[in-house]
C-alpha cells in the first residue's frame, strides 16, 4: 500500500464568537437516565410520570394462561417466554414473532413496555409443549391468549425455536399479579414497581451518594417501608448492590428506633428473602407463602422499618455535594474495564504474568459479572455482555468457562478453565455495573438547541455562596473534554468538539463563563474533576462536543513490530520522497546525495477493535495530495515513532506519519470497506486492520545519529486524540530496543503503558494543577507545554 508520510502542517483557525460550549446529542431521551435505572433519584431529579395500572377486562371465554420469564437470564426482566396452560408449563415459538407480541407479553407480566425480543432459544431450550405458534398481536391485547395464532398447543416447532423477550426495567405502577392457577411457582417479583434508599438522618440527607437510610418500595404509586422482622444481611447485600455499592455495614439502630417512634411507618405487604446474589430485589423470594400469609396487612408487630448502610467504592466516597472532588481511580490492579462509554461498563481484562488479557464468554453469567463489578468498587452487574459487545481486546485469553459462587472477592478466585482453545477475541466478555447515583447529570444542562437533545452546555457552579449556571470556555477544548462531558451526562462517547456557539444562545441568565482552562485525562466522571482554572477565569474562546453511542478503538499489534524489526543503510539519493515529506532526522538536510542514512525499520499492524469504524475527521475536500508518493493523506498526524534513552530523553526524531487509511485485512466474515486507491474512502472497519509494511517509505525511525546501546522504542497512535476512541490507554506501544552498531532488535513489546512522550498539543493557558493531580504525575505531565488549540 502507499507509504505514510508527513505533509506540510497547517492549522485551521475558526472564528470564535462565544465563550461557551455546544453540545449536539443524537441519542434518545431515556438514555439520559439509563445509569439510574432502579435507583432512587437524587433530590430535585424529576421522576418520569407513569400511568397507573387498572385491571383489564378479559372476556369470559378467553383461555386462562399465565406467563413467566425463564432460562439463562442475564437480568430479572428478560428471559424465555413460558406459558402455563392446562396444568403444564410450555413455551412460545419464534415463527412470525414481533415486537408487538413482545409488548403484550411484557405488559401482561407487569412491565411498562418491551425493549426487544430474541429468536432461536437465546435463553436456552424450554421443556414441555410449545403452546403458541405463529402468534400475531396488534400490541394492544391484554393477554397473549387474545392474539391470533394457530391455536393453543397447535405447533410444528421444536424448542430450538423458543422465543425470548427483554422488557423494560420499570414496572407498571400499581400492577397487581393475582395467581389464579395452581402452578406452585412464585411470581410476586413483578409487583416491585421501584425501590429506593431514603436518607432519614440529617447527616446522610446532605450526602451524595445516599448510602444509608430506609429501604422503600413503591406500591400503587406510594412509597412504603419494609418490616425488618425477617430481614437478613443477604437482603442488605442485594439492596446495596442494586444501588452501586459493593458491600454493606452495620448502623446505629438506636437512632432509627427513636425516629420510627416519632413518625409512624407505612409498611409494604410482603417480606423479603434473598440469597445475596440476586441482581435486583424483585428476583428475591417475596412474601410468606403464596400471598404473604400471616402478615397483618401493612403492620410490623414488634418490628421497625428496614435500614441499610452501604459501603461505597473509593471512587464514590460520600461527601457534601459542593465538595465532591474525587477523580475516578481503578481500585483493583488485577482487573480492569476497557472500551465502555460510561463509568462502570467495559470489556473485562485481567492481569496474569505481567500481561493483560481477556475472558472468554463461554458460560459468562450475571453472577460472574457481579463479582467483577464488586471487585472494582461498583455494585452488582445489571448486565453481562458476550460476543465482544464492548469491543475486542488484544493479547491472550486468560480465562474461560468462568463459574462463580457470587461471594468471591475477585474474579480470579472463581473456578475457570485456563485453556481457551476455540476462544477468540470475538467472544470477549464484558459487563455493565450498577453505579451510585451521584447527581452529576444535574450539574450540566443543555440550552438553546432545536430540540431537547442538543444545545449549549451550561454548568452549575458555586459563586459567592450560591449555585449559579454558566458556560464553559472552550480554549483548548478537545475530544478528551468532550468524552468526560458525555460520560457525565450518561450519553456515550464524543464524536467531535466544536468552538462555535453563537447560533445557539442558550439561557441568557447563564451567559457568563463559569469554568475555563478545562483539561481532562479522559477518566474523570465529571468536568469539575478535570484540571481547570477554578475561580480565576480566563476565556478567549468558546466551544463544545458532539456525542455518539459507539466509538472505534485502535490497537497496535506489538508482536508484529517485534518480529519485523531490522536495520537498513540507504543512500540519500534513494530517499528523495522521504526527505521531501520530513521522514528523516534533521541532520539529513546537510547530507550529500551519496551519504548513507541508517534506518530502524519495522511493520505496524493497527487493528480497530472498537464498535464503530475509524474515520478521519477531515472531509475529502481537505485531504492533502502527495505527488511523490501518489496518494491522499486524510489525517495530518496519525502516529509518532520515537526512540528514547532509558531516562526518557528522545534521541531519534520521531516520524509523524500522515496516513492513508484503509483495510488491509479483516477478520473472517467481515468485508473490507475502505481503500485509498483512486481517491477512495479512507478508514478502518471494525474487525479489520491497516498494515504498513517495513519496506515502504517512512515506515522507520532514522537512527543515523545515535550510538550503540539500550533504548526504549515507542509508537503512539492518534496522539492528538484527533479522532475519538473508546479507549486511549491502548494507543501506546513500547518496546525495549538494543542497538549494537551492527544489528538492532526489539523485545518485551507491549501495549497500554504511560507514554514517554505523548505529542499532546493542548493549550494550557495559565493552567493550574488541582489538589487531586499532584505535580509530576502522569496526568500532570500530559498537559505540559504545547501551543495549539485542539479543534476536534
Amino acid at each position: 500500500m502507499p507509504a505514510p508520510c508527513q505533509p506540510h502542517h497547517h492549522h485551521p483557525h475558526l472564528p470564535s464568537l462565544h465563550g461557551s460550549m455546544l453540545l449536539l446529542l443524537a441519542l434518545l431521551a431515556p438514555l439520559a437516565r439509563a445509569q439510574y435505572e432502579h435507583m432512587g433519584y437524587p433530590p430535585g431529579y424529576p421522576e418520569p410520570e407513569q400511568e397507573m395500572y387498572s385491571a383489564p377486562h378479559i372476556p369470559a371465554d378467553t383461555p386462562r394462561i399465565q406467563l413467566r420469564l425463564a432460562g439463562d437470564k442475564r437480568k430479572h426482566n428478560e428471559g424465555r417466554v413460558e406459558v402455563f396452560y392446562s396444568g403444564e408449563w410450555g413455551t412460545v415459538c419464534d415463527d412470525d414473532f414481533s415486537i408487538h407480541n413482545a409488548q403484550v407479553v411484557c405488559r401482561e407480566l407487569g412491565y411498562l413496555e418491551a425493549m426487544s425480543w430474541s429468536p432461536s432459544a437465546k435463553y436456552g431450550k424450554g421443556e414441555g409443549r410449545v403452546w403458541f405458534d405463529n402468534v400475531h398481536c396488534s400490541g394492544k391485547e391484554s393477554t397473549l391468549a387474545l392474539c391470533a395464532s394457530n391455536g393453543i398447543g397447535v405447533s410444528d416447532c421444536k424448542h430450538s425455536e423458543d422465543v425470548g423477550v427483554i422488557c423494560s426495567d420499570k414496572r407498571i405502577p400499581g400492577f397487581k399479579f393475582i395467581n389464579t392457577l395452581p402452578n406452585h411457582v412464585e411470581n410476586l417479583n413483578i409487583q416491585v414497581e421501584d425501590v429506593r434508599i431514603r436518607a432519614i438522618l440529617s447527616s446522610y440527607r446532605k450526602r451524595i451518594p445516599v448510602t444509608e437510610g430506609y429501604v422503600e418500595v413503591k406500591d400503587g404509586g406510594k412509597w412504603k417501608q419494609i418490616c425488618n422482622a425477617d430481614w437478613n444481611p443477604q437482603n442488605s447485600r442485594v439492596i446495596c448492590g442494586m444501588f452501586g455499592f459493593p458491600g454493606e455495614r452495620k448502623y446505629n439502630a438506636r437512632v432509627y428506633k427513636m425516629f420510627a417512634r416519632r413518625r409512624k411507618p407505612s409498611y409494604w405487604d410482603y417480606s423479603v428473602n434473598c440469597t445475596g446474589n440476586e441482581a435486583h430485589l424483585s428476583s428475591c423470594h417475596l412474601g410468606q407463602g403464596d400471598m404473604a400469609e400471616g402478615k397483618d396487612n401493612g403492620t410490623c408487630t414488634g418490628g421497625l422499618p428496614v435500614v441499610v448502610s452501604c459501603v461505597p467504592g473509593r471512587a464514590f466516597a460520600p461527601t457534601p455535594q459542593s465538595g465532591f472532588r474525587k477523580a475516578f481511580r481503578q481500585e483493583q490492579p488485577l482487573v480492569r474495564l476497557r472500551g465502555g462509554a460510561i463509568v462502570g461498563e467495559g470489556r473485562v481484562e485481567v492481569l496474569k504474568g505481567g500481561e493483560w488479557g481477556t475472558i472468554c464468554d463461554d458460560h459468562w453469567s450475571l453472577l460472574a459479572s457481579s463479582v467483577v463489578c464488586r471487585e472494582l468498587g461498583f455494585g452488582t452487574a445489571k448486565e453481562s455482555l458476550s460476543g465482544g459487545r464492548l469491543g475486542q481486546g488484544m493479547g491472550p485469553v486468560h480465562m474461560n468457562e468462568v463459574q462463580c459462587s457470587g461471594f468471591e472477592k475477585s474474579i480470579t478466585e472463581c473456578l475457570f478453565d485456563k485453556e481457551s482453545l476455540g476462544c477468540s477475541h470475538e467472544e470477549d466478555a464484558a459487563v455493565r455495573c450498577n453505579v451510585p447515583a451521584m447527581g452529576f447529570q444535574e450539574q450540566l444542562r443543555l440550552r438553546g438547541g432545536r430540540n431537547p437533545f442538543e444545545g449549549r452546555v451550561e454548568v452549575l457552579v458555586e459563586r459567592n455562596g450560591s449555585l449559579v449556571w454558566g458556560t464553559v470556555c472552550s480554549e483548548g477544548w478537545g475530544t478528551m473534554e468532550a468524552m468526560v462531558t458525555c460520560r457525565q451526562l450518561g450519553l456515550g462517547f464524543a464524536s467531535s468538539a466544536f468552538q462555535e456557539t453563537w447560533y445557539w444562545p442558550g439561557d441568557v441568565s447563564a451567559d457568563r463563563v463559569a469554568m475555563s482552562g478545562v483539561r481532562c485525562s479522559g477518566t474523570e466522571m465529571t468536568l469539575s474533576h478535570c484540571l481547570h482554572h477554578g475561580a480565576h477565569l480566563a476565556c478567549p474562546k468558546g466551544g463544545g462536543p458532539k456525542r455518539r453511542r459507539a466509538a472505534p478503538d485502535l490497537v497496535l499489534n506489538p508482536q508484529v513490530v517485534e518480529q519485523t524489526t531490522y536495520m537498513e543503510d540507504r543512500p540519500m539519493f534513494m530517499l528523495q520522497c522521504a526527505y521531501e515529506e520530513d521522514c528523516l532526522a534533521s541532520s539529513s538536510r546537510e547530507s550529500p546525495a551519496t551519504a548513507i542514512r541508517r534506518l530502524l525499520r519495522f511493520s505496524s499492524q493497527i487493528h480497530n477493535n472498537g464498535q464503530s469504524d475509524f474515520r478521519p475527521k477531515a472531509g475529502r475536500h481537505s485531504w492533502v495530495w502527495h505527488e511523490c508518493h501518489r496518494h491522499y493523506h486524510s489525517m495530518e498526524v496519525f502516529t509518532h515513532y520515537d526512540l528514547f534513552s532509558l531516562n526518557g530523553t528522545k534521541v531519534a526524531e520521531g516520524h509523524k506519519a500522515s496516513f492513508c487509511l484503509e483495510d488491509s485485512e479483516c477478520d473472517e466474515d467481515i468485508e473490507k470497506r475502505y481503500e485509498c486507491a483512486n481517491f477512495g474512502e479512507q478508514g478502518i472497519t471494525v474487525g479489520c486492520w491497516d498494515t504498513y509494511r517495513h519496506d515502504i517509505d517512512c515506515q522507520w525511525v532514522d537512527i543515523s545519529d545515535i550510538k550503540p546501546g539500550d533504548y526504549i522504542f515507542q509508537v503512539v497512535i492518534n496522539p492528538n486524540y484527533e479522532v475519538p476512541e473508546s479507549d486511549y490507554s491502548n494507543n501506546i506501544m513500547k518496546c525495549r530496543c538494543r542497538y549494537d552498531g551492527n544489528r538492532v532488535w526489539m523485545y518485551s513489546c507491549h501495549n497500554g503503558k504511560e507514554p514517554v512522550y505523548t505529542g499532546c498539543g493542548c493549550t494550557a493557558a495559565t493552567t493550574v494543577r488541582n489538589r487531586f493531580t499532584p505535580a509530576g504525575s502522569p496526568l500532570s505531565d500530559l498537559f505540559t507545554g504545547g501551543s495549539s488549540t485542539a479543534v476536534v
